[in-house]
């Protein structure tokens, strides 16, 4: 019996002409199941006591022990008496041994027609074949759900890109790498919660949908809260809520959650992605500085058992130790321009001609703002190892603090690796009267057509007016950590279930 009957060649299951027959055959079979009174989706129920990673670890103390594992088929070999099959659970593959002898002759006929793909459950003990492979004897055979639609060829798997992320069910079931990324993830997200709660951070929740969007410069999902009778956005961050609670007294708090920005799609954003957003009182952008250091490089070496890891053709070196480089330096040391020599903004605007940068349509020629566009399409690309970029100019910094000494910038951070955006932070801005003018600002660029500007949250300022005291805050992409943890390229394949264009019928 050829171990890859009952599969088909990848995409297949997507051409119901050429389907039409194999897809009427495994129909057929469960017509003659249920007629036989036999229906493979009436249990309700199935006691398993052992999966298949524990069978193979364990073989020295649980050999000619009683099991009863289950499972999914995924291949069939042998002939006459005898069957072998791979049965894959969420820990692993397991071999099963089927004799006629053993299992009865009615019941060995049924498994022979048994398809791949078909989940079942086997019971028996466990024991080693003459190859040395661990394996379960079995003694009996129970059928649990049909399958009506053939595998893709085990031997290729599921190579199509599109159709790995349209049906991510389908990725699972053939390519065990994709489960293994999806357990760093959570693994990843396991440790930051462990770090933050031994620090005596607060996890909550807050709202999804609110009458304002604020706390990023991403333009919104509207919807239509047909109660009230008004539009609602769809939050774009987490923080302008987090940094209420600590108003309210709560000093140290923390949510993970789901944000939704209506923008491009691209290996590096998806329009729905989860965020961790901290903030803790009586503390600054340098406190977030080496906690976000603290908590990246700990997840690698707890995960992953290293601080190096392969990313984007790179050799990243996460050891603490993270180089800091402020935004200013950071343009001048790859491009050769220092705008901290600048007194004019003619000069800015001539210096930053001269690499090739203009302002986008709509945005004012500022110093900040053009330090900002030289930093973002000339330098970022380059910072392949992780590096704090600091001192953002105030005009896309409408939270942080002005640092001292400074007014054009701020005390904020963003960690950058392989070119990608990790955190971002802020010596949180806690005066009233700054944070109303900045949002008035805001408005204003938002009125003059800039749909990613800031909207006025009236409530927020009235929050700061009863008092927030000194305060960090950051941002931390999950999505993205769990691409650099996982060597993965594209933020898709770390989702479950990116965001896809609908496929026409």
């Amino acid at each position: 019996m050829d171990d890859t009957a009952g599969r088909t060649p990848e995409g297949a299951p997507d051409d119901l002409s050429g389907m039409s027959e194999i897809l009427q055959v495994r129909r057929d079979k469960l017509a003659r199941l249920r007629e036989a009174g036999c229906d493979p989706y009436a249990v309700t129920r199935f006691e398993r006591t052992a999966y298949s990673r524990d069978v193979r670890e364990r073989f020295e103390e649980m050999e000619n022990a009683g099991v009863t594992v289950a499972g999914r088929i995924m291949a069939k070999r042998g002939m006459g008496k005898a069957i072998f099959a791979d049965l894959q659970d969420d820990r692993g593959v397991i071999q099963i041994y089927i004799r006629r002898d053993d299992v009865g002759g009615e019941t060995f006929e049924e498994f022979k027609r048994w398809d791949i793909g078909d989940i079942i459950g086997a019971e028996g003990f466990v024991f080693k074949t003459r190859m040395g492979e661990v394996s379960v004897h079995c003694r009996s055979l129970t059928l649990l759900s049909k399958s009506l639609r053939p595998l893709p060829e085990k031997y290729h798997g599921l190579t199509d890109t599109e159709t790995k992320y349209r049906r991510r069910y389908l990725d699972l079931i053939m390519d065990s790498g994709t489960r293994r990324v999806f357990e760093t993830r959570s693994a990843f997200i396991r440790h930051i919660r462990a770090r933050l709660d031994a620090r005596g951070f607060i996890e909550v929740e807050t709202p999804v949908l609110g009458t304002t969007s604020g706390g990023a410069a991403a333009r919104p999902f509207i919807t239509r809260h047909n109660t009230l009778g008004i539009d609602m956005y769809m939050r774009i961050a987490l923080e302008l809520h987090l940094k209420r609670l600590i108003v309210g007294g709560i000093e140290r708090v923390y949510e993970i959650g789901r944000v939704f920005r209506n923008e491009g799609m691209d290996t590096k954003h998806n329009p729905e992605f989860t965020m961790i957003e901290l903030y803790q009182a009586y503390a600054d952008y340098n406190d977030m500085m080496a906690l976000c250091e603290e908590l990246l490089s700990s997840a690698a070496l707890g995960i992953l058992g290293t601080y190096t890891v392969q990313w984007q053709g790179e050799t990243i070196d996460l050891t603490p130790g993270w180089r800091r480089l402020t935004m200013a330096d950071a343009v001048k040391l790859h491009t050769g321009v220092d705008f901290t020599s600048f007194e004019s903004t003619e000069n800015a605007v001539s210096a930053a001609r001269s690499i090739g940068v203009e302002m986008p349509d709509g945005k004012a020629p500022s110093w900040g703002n053009l330090l900002y566009e030289c930093f973002d399409r000339r330098v970022e690309s380059k910072l392949i190892q992780p590096v704090f970029i600091t001192e953002h100019p105030i005009e896309i910094s409408p939270f942080a603090k002005k640092k001292p000494g400074d007014p054009r910038v701020t005390e904020r951070f963003e960690a950058f690796i392989c070119g990608n955006e990790m955190a971002n932070a802020f010596s949180e801005l806690n005066d009233p009267i700054d944070q109303r003018e900045r949002f008035l600002r805001q408005a204003a660029l938002r009125s003059a057509g800039d749909d990613e500007a800031e909207m006025m949250d009236e409530d927020f300022v009235t929050a700061l007016e009863y008092g927030m005291p000194p305060t960090g805050g950051m941002g931390i992409g999950i999505d993205r950590a769990a691409m650099l943890l996982t060597g993965s390229q594209s933020i898709r394949d770390v989702l479950f279930f990116p965001t896809m264009k609908p496929v026409e019928d």
